[in-house]
């Protein structure tokens, strides 16, 4: 299992923030532009714990080389049930240097993105304040 995933199912932030690198990149399935930076990154993840009710891994894929990895997920967002996959790849170091989210179905991610942009200012506090 991918200390990623052990960290999550845990819920423990703080190992989740510590298998980030410095310089990760954040993709997410509901905005254009990527988030660069571990700061902007782990906030975004403490916003996604808030937002996301049964969340639950279901599926692990790794490539042999153990550099990346598919994280298949299920939650519900707001009532809503959604299908997710986190694509993880981590550096020399084991840490992760891109994160990229996909969901679906569409009215899933839509209600993501309505619930994640009445996070985003607090995101974005928590991001400055820890960097």
């Amino acid at each position: 299992m991918h200390p990623f995933r052990q960290a999550v199912e845990a819920r423990d932030e703080a190992a989740m923030e510590a298998l980030l690198a410095d310089d990760v990149v954040f993709t997410s399935p509901v905005a254009f532009k990527p988030y660069p930076g571990k700061p902007i990154t782990a906030a975004i993840l403490r916003g996604v714990m808030r937002v996301f009710e049964d969340f639950r891994y279901v599926r692990e894929i790794a490539d042999s080389n153990g550099r990346d990895h598919a994280l298949v997920f299920e939650a519900t967002v707001a009532g809503k049930k959604v299908t997710g996959c986190d694509f993880l790849h981590v550096n020399d170091d084991g840490l992760i240097d891109d994160f990229m989210v996909m969901v679906r179905p569409l009215s899933g991610a839509t209600v993501l993105a309505d619930a994640m942009g009445a996070q985003f200012e607090r995101i974005q506090r928590e991001a400055i304040e820890r960097s």
